[in-house]
């Protein structure tokens, strides 16, 4: 567990070592990603496998988790669909336990997760997408997910809606998940 003066130490050095806070350490450049654009909210187990058993993915599909927290719709995707995962998440301390918590589940060859912004990743790879965002986020990434992804693919968000679509499933009937909504999209054929 990292304590109060290990946070005192890290802001004594970006104050001081010259080009920390520019994200310069060493000669090498650090990422910083400012742009979180919702909080770290686990879905509930039931939640993310219902959203899963909604989208289906086959064997070897790619499920793509978009905020991808604790990596729980990773493992599941993996272990109970034999699908390839790959989350994306902002945070370093989420990516870093994820990856840990995959490896010791010897997924490593099935999972990932990668340190970015979604908004800036190419989704082409996913044949699902998860997310548990706000609608403005949803709306931020629909051109995103329009441009990227083919022709089938299916987008699952938990309790938001993707404005501007129509969603193929609105499920509202989730045992022991009262006033959780699971929304269902599927790509249409690109014009």
């Amino acid at each position: 567990m990292i304590n109060r003066g290990f946070y005192t130490l890290v802001l004594l050095v970006s104050s001081v070592v010259p080009g920390f806070s520019q994200g310069v350490l060493f000669g090498q450049r650090i990422k910083h990603y400012s742009n979180s654009l919702a909080p770290y909210v686990a879905s509930p187990q039931q939640i993310v496998d219902r959203m899963l058993e909604l989208a289906d993915p086959k064997p070897n599909e790619t499920v793509y988790d978009l905020g991808s927290g604790d990596g729980r719709i990773l493992i599941t995707a993996v272990q109970h669909y034999r699908a390839k995962a790959v989350g994306i998440e902002i945070s370093d301390a989420l990516v870093q336990s994820t990856t840990d918590r995959i490896q010791k589940l010897g997924l490593q060859n099935e999972a990932r997760v990668i340190h970015g912004d979604f908004l800036q990743v190419d989704l082409s790879p996913a044949d699902v997408v998860t997310m548990y965002l706000a609608t403005d986020t949803n709306e931020m990434l629909r051109p995103n997910l329009e441009k990227h992804l083919k022709n089938g693919a299916r987008v699952v968000s938990h309790d938001y809606a993707v404005p501007g679509w129509k969603a193929t499933i609105v499920d509202r009937d989730l045992p022991d998940a009262r006033g959780h909504v699971i929304y269902l999209y599927r790509m249409p054929q690109k014009k």
